[in-house]
């Protein structure tokens, strides 16, 4: 009998006490050019989701695939339109799908969308869905669903952990033009809405959906779900994707920590585990499994209230960015694995700014801006705690570095649950983790006043009208020109110190293929076990 027990999902972000993650959007091989070839100054054309490291072989079927993932609480979900922590994510990805996904160099293709075309100005966007597609019972998608899906998320009563980023979308004015398309009004141009619908959080759930009861269209149906302690899924044999997935059932178990997930994979009790550390590599390898390693474009920043003493002196902030060596940082806490960060996101967005000098350690300088504030002799503390990997060691080299800017920095390191509790976004000075979102999606998640997740108290009334501005330019060269001014802000004066952008390690056993390199941000290719097999 399947187990499904309570959640307080809705409530807590309600409150803004959750986590996040993201995809990206694009255009397919249908989509109509004209308006939509200034929206979007992306690279190739994808018109499904085909992966080429699983088509390059011939993938046996069969079998269950057994996840041992960290990153999980008491709190699991399986909502997909508020999920909670890391084996949350692993468990939407089982069971929905979004109108896009993203491929393994973090570029965009369609998914349940056929067709996604703005009109001249983006002030509407018309939705083609894929026909022959179904939920988990049976049930045809339809534009129906993807209506219902975004009143849900947008409802002003109870609003999704998704519904400020696409709060533009007027859901009230939505309409269903034939069986398989919709046409999305916005109550202002929305140039972006490609980029941010394809986040987790976006996932296309049929009317009348029931978290308790989750049917989606995933490539697994739900069987049993305990929070915090594991979840099973079995094929869905009537998934869209032509013969996917390959193996019969996943086993999602929460683990909870890296020596237990390493323990249970070199004993063959997982067949991969997620967020590994660099110093596990070298004991898996030898211990008969492997790893995989990718240049992620997800970040851990050390995030910097702007609004409280210290860090509302721009001076302080300023010193605190070049107190960091980075290299020497991601040396020691990735063994040199990782891309080097420059404190702006969105790393592979082609709106990010390469231009932007690479700022490098400074304590000279850093001690003349931190006597010029009156903090000569600065203590603080930061906020810790094993929420992704890497973020504890982090922050004692920070400590380490900060020490000859003469500042103590001390460690208050606490549990994930204690650091996404009641005082998650309240931290003066902390550190936390996101997957990869492309720019302009991520300011409206993290930095604006708005934002479900603005952890350093962001109000920069300049930054916002430059916000409001790219999201109305349809011509992708001008965004971009707005995009960097915003970037050199985030660069001069922001709350956030982003010193590398980590490598995500996974680790699996020899009998699983399919597992390679992806920069989305997120442990096993968004843990995409559908594309996975075993010998």
């Amino acid at each position: 009998m399947a187990q499904l027990e309570g959640h307080s999902g809705a409530g807590l972000h309600a409150t803004s006490l959750s986590r996040r993650e993201f995809l990206t959007g694009s255009v397919g091989a249908g989509v109509l050019l004209g308006a939509q070839s200034l929206i979007r100054p992306r690279g190739s054309v994808r018109s499904n989701v085909t992966d080429p490291y699983v088509t390059a072989n011939k993938a046996r079927r069969g079998g269950t695939l057994r996840a041992g993932l960290s990153g999980g609480t008491s709190s699991d979900t399986v909502d997909p339109l508020n999920p909670l922590n890391e084996t949350d994510y692993a468990r939407v990805y089982q069971l929905y799908d979004s109108l896009v996904a993203m491929d393994r160099d973090a570029g965009p293709v369609l998914a349940l969308a056929e067709e996604i075309t703005p009109n001249s100005d983006a002030t509407a966007w018309t939705i083609r869905l894929r026909s022959g597609v179904e939920f988990h019972n049976g049930k045809p998608l339809t534009a129906d669903d993807v209506i219902y899906t975004f009143r849900q998320i947008l409802d002003p009563k109870a609003p999704a952990a998704g519904a400020s980023a696409i709060s533009f979308v007027d859901a009230g004015a939505m309409k269903k033009l034939d069986k398989l398309t919709v046409r999305v009004p916005c109550k202002r141009p929305f140039a972006t809405f490609y980029e941010t619908m394809p986040l987790y959080y976006y996932s296309i759930i049929p009317v009348g959906f029931d978290p308790r009861h989750p049917v989606g269209t995933g490539p697994f149906k739900f069987e049993s779900f305990t929070p915090g302690v594991q979840s099973t899924f079995i094929r869905n044999s009537n998934y869209w994707q032509h013969g996917l997935p390959y193996v019969d059932s996943v086993v999602i178990s929460d683990y909870p920590d890296e020596t237990s997930q390493i323990n249970a994979l070199l004993a063959g009790q997982a067949d991969v585990v997620n967020l590994l550390s660099a110093p596990a590599i070298a004991g898996i390898r030898s211990g008969g499994a492997d790893v995989v390693i990718s240049d992620g474009g997800g970040w851990t920043p050390f995030t910097m209230r702007v609004d409280q003493a210290p860090f509302s002196d721009v001076r302080v902030r300023q010193a605190f960015r070049l107190i960091v060596n980075r290299r020497q940082m991601m040396e020691v806490v990735f063994g040199g694995y990782g891309t080097l960060g420059n404190d702006v996101f969105g790393i592979f967005d082609p709106e990010y700014d390469r231009a932007l000098p690479q700022r490098e350690q400074d304590i000279a300088q850093a001690k003349y801006l931190l006597k010029r504030a009156g903090h000569e002799h600065l203590s603080t503390q930061i906020v810790t705690g094993d929420i992704a990997e890497g973020v504890v060691q982090a922050a004692e080299v920070f400590a380490q570095q900060a020490s000859a800017a003469g500042v103590k920095v001390a460690l208050n390191k606490v549990t994930p649950t204690a650091f996404f509790g009641p005082n998650y976004l309240k931290w003066t000075f902390a550190q936390d983790f996101w997957g990869y979102y492309g720019y302009l999606p991520q300011v409206g998640f993290a930095t604006l006043p708005a934002s479900p997740y603005n952890e350093t108290h962001w109000d920069d009334p300049h930054y916002i009208d430059l916000y409001n501005q790219a999201l109305a330019t349809v011509d992708g060269a001008k965004r971009s020109e707005i995009a960097h001014e915003m970037q050199r802000i985030d660069y001069e004066s922001g709350g956030y110190i982003i010193p590398y952008f980590p490598p995500l390690i996974d680790g699996h056993t020899t009998k699983v293929h399919g597992v390679a390199p992806a920069k989305v941000g997120r442990p096993l290719f968004n843990y995409d076990f559908k594309i996975l097999w075993l010998s």
